[in-house]
């Protein structure tokens, strides 16, 4: 049944996939700086944080951030400001890395040694839809004990992966109606 909402929001529904709301999801629980990109203490952060070992350096460069050095210690030092392109460069560089970074640590406590972790699935929201195109979809719960491809998918920035993952791996878990949580408003869960 997934990959059968092709014409999506049709009748008005509304909505996200449901392993976008999980990357979601995990970016929040990865954390990170706070501060936009666009402000001096941001950018300066983000560089910091990239900037901080030589691995760290190298997965920036992997990541697309390829700058000189000498350009970097005058963004640094104050000297230069970023242009707009680099700034964006920057914060994907460091969502890239900072997903390296903490996807292991994550894994480990979504799989909680076995014992998984519980999500809660908010269905789609059918408000603007007409009474007689209407189904009936219901708040659900559940326990995911295998993380592993998902968040590595999401750690790799593999959005056709992870949607793979939470399509195939994840929802058949719901029973005979997974195909109506392809689409949902939220998934939540802790870690």
């Amino acid at each position: 049944m997934p990959g059968k909402n092709l014409d999506f929001g049709r009748f008005g529904a509304r909505g996200v996939k449901g392993s976008d709301a999980v990357a979601r999801k995990l970016d929040e629980l990865a954390g990170g700086i706070a501060t936009p990109v666009t402000a001096r203490r941001g950018w300066i952060a983000r560089l910091h944080y990239l900037t901080r070992s030589g691995k760290s350096r190298q997965a920036a460069q992997d990541a697309g951030l390829t700058v000189t050095d000498r350009t970097l210690k005058a963004w640094l030092e104050g000297k230069r400001r970023p242009s707009k392109a680099s700034l964006e460069r920057i914060d994907a560089a460091y969502r890239a890395v900072r997903r390296q970074n903490v996807a292991r640590h994550l894994l480990k406590r979504l799989n909680r040694e076995g014992r998984g972790t519980r999500v809660e699935i908010h269905p789609l929201n059918q408000s603007q839809v007409a009474r007689p195109h209407q189904r009936v979809i219901e708040y659900r719960t559940m326990n995911v004990r295998r993380w592993d491809k998902i968040v590595g998918s999401w750690a790799a920035g593999d959005y056709r992966g992870l949607d793979d993952a939470w399509t195939t791996d994840v929802l058949p878990d719901l029973g005979s109606q997974w195909g109506a949580y392809e689409y949902v408003t939220n998934v939540g869960f802790a870690a």
